[in-house]
């Protein structure tokens, strides 16, 4: 079972495996944005002394081919080889390194991991998301060290420049010229990607389970460094398949045969004066004069104008990162994130849909007198505890939610309408005082401090500002700034039925304040 790193975490290779060939996988990916992936082999003074050991897409391999480069797969935007009994003894550190190609922040990925493989099963992993970073370019995900023996640690270090700034960071020059051809590299092909034959207990090296690789393509020409992006997937057809050359022209005066379907005959010519047969799995041609027939069922009419594929329709709906604490992923669903050192958060009981990480839930109680306090004022609450690092996923019965950060003010909103909340934020019962309303007031929630409750609303809420002349439905209103004075308006008259100028609403809240003020009132009633 693989073995769940922390940034900082650190093992001897041989307690996580007996082997030394191993597979090493970096996932990590973003909306519109690339990446470098790399292996910088370092000396004693963590310097990159010698150019063959930096490893990436323009020099795939070390000489003696302890560090190979093998592309995208398995799941991995790169993977490496690495034979740790091959390497070099001037060589005491492999830092592996994603930097961004173009535009971008490392906060704008989305989860990603860096693992370890031995014998095709995954013996450890380091998993990261984007907000453990900020306005940094590139980011060390995870080192080979050599201390006696070799180790492994979960680095997970942000860094403001990009692949150059790295390999200057390292000791490096960044070429400013083509550079010469490498040298070619005798003693036969790389060995293919597949478990090697031993005869010793350790596990041999072996990628995660996964279709069969193609054979290796020739070496592209050699491109300038930090110009050409990481490749992710073949260009090629695979297996170097050719298609059909195109068929010979028609003689003159006579329609053009169908094309033949790749290894199969081309179909015989129609008979003169008649019209020729439709090609297979399309509909035959409409006589003349008739309109044609609709499209076949079932046939695909087209690449949509977001492209083709399952990863392309399911595109729209990814998962939004923003390296924020609360991010909306859409109107009815609430991202938060739980970091090491951060505040818990407060989540009503049944509110959690999915998480990532490792985090606790736990039941969070009132009290014997907050529990009288929520019975008798219909203000109770009942939370949740979300503790430990990782993403928890927030929703309730398709409620349109809206975080509202407070900066040391404080908002009103009744208990029906709150979703979660920081757990260093204030809260208490607030009674509003008024004449004709049964038990004689009406109750809400006060939240004060720095933090953020998320507020549910039923539809898209309208915010205005409060003006002597303000007055919302106690039914519909959602929330209102601290500093506003409520007041309550019945209009409850001896008739029972609506009289002319009535609203039809027995109790109205009258709000009034100095400019800033605002309510909340959505568009249905409790």
């Amino acid at each position: 079972m693989a073995r769940e790193f922390q940034r900082g975490h650190k093992a001897k290779i041989s307690d996580l495996t007996a082997g030394t060939d191993l597979y090493v996988g970096v996932q990590i990916a973003g909306p519109g944005l690339s990446f470098d992936i790399s292996c910088f082999g370092l000396d004693a003074n963590e310097q990159l002394s010698d150019d063959r050991y930096f490893i990436f897409f323009n020099q795939p391999k070390s000489p003696e081919e302890s560090l190979q480069l093998l592309g995208a797969q398995a799941g991995d935007t790169e993977s490496f080889r690495v034979t740790l009994d091959r390497i070099p003894a001037n060589i005491h550190k492999l830092s592996f390194t994603a930097a961004l190609d173009g535009a971008g922040q490392m906060s704008q990925v989305g989860p990603g991991y860096i693992r370890i493989v031995a014998g095709g099963e995954e013996v450890v992993r380091y998993a990261f998301t984007g907000s453990e970073f900020t306005t940094e370019r590139a980011v060390m995900l995870g080192d080979f060290y050599l201390k006696d023996v070799w180790r492994f640690a979960a680095v997970g270090q942000g860094f403001d420049g990009g692949l150059d700034a790295l390999l200057k960071n390292f000791g490096g020059e960044v070429a400013e010229e083509e550079p010469a051809a490498p040298e070619p590299v005798t003693g036969g092909a790389p060995p293919a990607f597949a478990p090697p034959a031993q005869s010793t207990p350790p596990p041999a090296f072996g990628a995660p389970a996964g279709p069969p690789a193609p054979a290796p393509a020739p070496a592209p020409a050699p491109q300038p460094v930090h110009t050409a992006p990481t490749i992710v997937a073949p260009v090629n057809p695979p297996g170097g398949t050719v298609p059909p050359p195109a068929p010979a022209p028609a003689p003159y005066g006579q329609p053009a045969p169908a094309p033949a379907l790749y290894g199969q005959p081309a179909p015989a010519p129609a008979p003169y004066g008649q019209p020729a047969p439709a090609p297979f799995g399309q509909a035959a041609p409409a006589p003349y004069g008739q309109q044609p027939p609709g499209p076949p069922q079932g046939v695909p009419q087209g690449v949509p104008p977001g492209g083709a594929g399952l990863q392309a329709a399911l595109q729209p709906y990814r998962e939004l990162p923003t390296g924020q604490r609360w991010t909306p992923q859409n109107g009815q669903l609430m991202r938060v994130d739980l970091g090491e050192g951060g505040s818990p958060v407060l989540a009503r009981q049944g509110s959690m849909v999915m998480y990532q990480g490792k985090v606790d839930f736990g039941y969070k109680g009132a009290g014997f007198a907050g529990r009288i306090v929520g019975n008798a004022t219909g203000q109770e609450m009942q939370l949740m505890r979300c503790t430990g690092k990782g993403q928890v996923f927030l929703a309730e019965e398709g409620a349109h939610l809206h975080p509202v950060e407070l900066q040391g003010d404080g908002i009103c909103v009744s208990a029906e309408n709150v979703l979660a909340f920081d757990e260093s934020l204030q809260y208490e019962v607030r009674r509003i005082e008024g004449h004709g309303i049964p038990g004689g007031a009406l109750f809400t929630m006060l939240f004060q401090g720095t933090g953020t409750v998320v507020v549910k609303t039923h539809g898209t809420p309208v915010v205005l500002p409060v003006t002597p002349t303000t007055f919302a439905d106690c039914n519909a209103v959602v929330a209102w700034s601290a500093a506003s004075q409520v007041i309550i308006s019945s209009q409850v008259r001896l008739r029972r039925n609506a009289y002319p100028g009535h609203s039809g609403e027995t109790v109205n809240l009258q709000f009034r304040g100095a400019p800033g003020n605002f309510i909340v009132v959505q568009p249905y009633e409790v």
